[in-house]
């Protein structure tokens, strides 16, 4: 049996039940509001523009793509938890992708910077930039959440 039949029958199962969690459920997150001031000195050149100004990291640069232990992907603007491992899967695109998100933890808006609509995502604590959501990944839920990773901090798990 491979990794992905086996969770495709797990979440056929009904588990776990926050792989497929729609957006807007789970906990309420208290908003994590700073000045501008404050933003550039918390985060990098490179995260201040993907998570403050919305930017776009270069395909292929993050480390994180081949990241494969056990753990969590937090928000690297406010340390709240977005993914766990078991959720990433390889997309092909040169950015860490994720088929579903821990509940409440995303926002969505529409992006028009392509001129066609797109959804962009971003972190529902701190309001970070962290990607946009296609219909066009892997059971369970065909989503791919394609997520810069510059805006990500992984966490092991023991």
């Amino acid at each position: 049996m491979t990794r992905r039949s086996l969770l495709q029958w797990l979440f056929a199962a009904g588990w776990p039940s926050y792989a497929v969690a729609a957006d807007g459920g789970g906990p309420k997150i208290e908003p994590l509001v700073l000045a501008d001031a404050e933003w550039k000195k918390r985060l990098t050149n490179e995260q201040y523009q993907v998570l403050r100004k919305h930017g776009t990291e270069r395909a292929g640069t993050s480390p994180l793509n081949a990241e494969k232990r056990r753990g969590r992907y937090l928000c690297a603007g406010c340390d709240l938890p977005l993914f766990g491992a078991e959720m990433k899967f390889e997309s092909g695109t040169g950015w860490p992708s994720f088929f579903a998100f821990y509940p409440g933890a995303l926002g969505t808006s529409t992006d028009f910077k392509l001129i066609y609509p797109r959804t962009e995502y971003h972190c529902a604590r701190c309001e970070g930039h962290h990607g946009h959501v296609f219909n066009d990944g892997p059971a369970p839920t065909g989503k791919r959440y394609c997520n810069n990773g510059v805006a990500l901090k992984f966490e092991a798990s023991a």
